[in-house]
C-alpha cells in the first residue's frame, strides 16, 4: 500500500481519501439547509406539502422573492439590520479592545474582581433582563426605535474577555512600558499600538458580533415593531394567516440571508488571513 509522502520544510501536507471524504461530507451537510431553503423558495405551497418534497429548483422563485420582499417590507428591514448589526460590531470591538487592553496589560485596583464580575455577567440568562430593560426604553421612549437594540448589545462581556485573552498572549508588556517611556498617553498608545496588534482579533470578533446581531431575534421583536423592523422581525409577518404559504416565508428567509453570504465571500479571505497572522505571531 503507497503511503502519503511526507512534506519537507515550506512544503505541502496532503490529505488522504478518509480526509476528503469527511470534508465533503460536512461541506453537504452545511451547505443542504441553504439548497433546501433555495429549492423551496422555487416551489409553491401545494407542491411543498406532497410527499416527497422536491428536491430540484422549480420556476416560482422570482415571484416568491417579489412577494416576500413587498409583504415583509424587506428593504426596510434590511437598511435597519445592516445599521444595527454594524453599530453594534463595531462598538463591541471598540470598548471589547479597550477594555481587554486595561485588563490585560494595566495594573489598578480591584482589577480582578473587575474582570471576574464581568465574566460573571455571561452566566445571567438574558430573560431575566427583558422586564427592566423595557421598562428603561419604554422611560426614555425609544419603544421602536432602532438606539432600543442598538445601545443595550453595544458592549459584551465576551468581547472584553475575548480581546483580554488575546492580548495577554500578543501584545509585549515591553513594547507598551517602550511606548510609555517615549512619552506616549494611553490613547495613543491604544491606537499606535494595541489597535494594530490586536487586529487579528478584531476581525474574528467583529465578523462573530455582527452575525450574531443580523440573526438576533428574541429582543428586537420585543423593542421593535413591523413599521420599523429589523430582518428577523420582518419576516415574522411572512407566516401569519390561517394556511402560512412557507415558499415565501421561504423566499424571504433566503433574501434575509443573502447579504451574510456576501460579506463572508467578500471579508472572509481577509479574516482568515488575520487569524493566520495572529496565531504565527502568537
Amino acid at each position: 500500500m503507497k503511503q502519503p509522502k511526507a512534506a519537507g520544510a515550506g512544503g505541502q501536507h496532503h490529505g488522504g481519501r478518509i480526509a476528503y471524504a469527511v470534508i465533503v461530507l460536512v461541506a453537504v451537510v452545511s451547505v443542504f439547509p441553504l439548497v433546501w431553503t433555495a429549492i423551496a423558495a422555487s416551489r409553491d405551497n401545494t407542491r411543498l406539502a406532497e410527499s416527497p418534497p422536491p428536491f430540484w429548483f422549480g420556476a416560482n422563485l422570482p415571484k416568491n422573492l417579489e412577494i416576500a420582499w413587498t409583504d415583509a417590507n424587506l428593504g426596510l428591514a434590511l437598511f435597519n439590520t445592516v445599521l444595527v448589526a454594524g453599530s453594534i460590531a463595531l462598538g463591541t470591538v471598540l470598548f471589547g479592545t479597550i477594555a481587554g487592553f486595561a485588563f490585560a496589560k494595566l495594573q489598578f485596583r480591584f482589577r480582578n474582581l473587575l474582570l471576574m464580575l464581568t465574566i460573571g455577567t455571561m452566566m445571567v440568562p438574558p430573560q431575566l433582563s427583558v422586564v427592566p430593560l423595557f421598562m428603561a426604553i419604554a422611560e426614555l421612549e425609544w419603544t421602536n426605535q432602532l438606539q432600543a437594540v442598538i445601545l443595550p448589545t453595544l458592549v459584551s462581556a465576551f468581547g472584553v474577555f475575548f480581546m483580554r485573552q488575546y492580548l495577554v498572549q500578543a501584545l509585549p508588556t515591553e513594547l507598551v512600558e517602550a511606548a510609555r517611556v517615549d512619552g506616549a498617553h494611553s490613547l495613543r498608545i491604544i491606537w499606535h499600538v494595541v489597535f494594530p496588534v490586536a487586529r487579528p482579533a478584531m476581525a474574528v470578533l467583529g465578523m462573530l458580533t455582527f452575525v450574531m446581531a443580523w440573526n438576533d431575534f428574541f429582543w428586537p421583536i420585543i423593542a421593535l415593531t413591523q413599521e420599523n423592523p429589523t430582518v428577523q422581525v420582518a419576516l415574522t409577518s411572512l407566516g401569519r394567516g390561517y394556511i402560512p404559504d412557507q415558499s415565501v416565508i421561504m423566499a424571504g428567509a433566503l433574501l434575509g440571508t443573502l447579504p451574510l453570504l456576501l460579506i463572508l465571500a467578500l471579508f472572509g479571505k481577509q479574516i482568515v488571513g488575520g487569524i493566520m497572522q495572529g496565531a504565527v505571531k502568537g
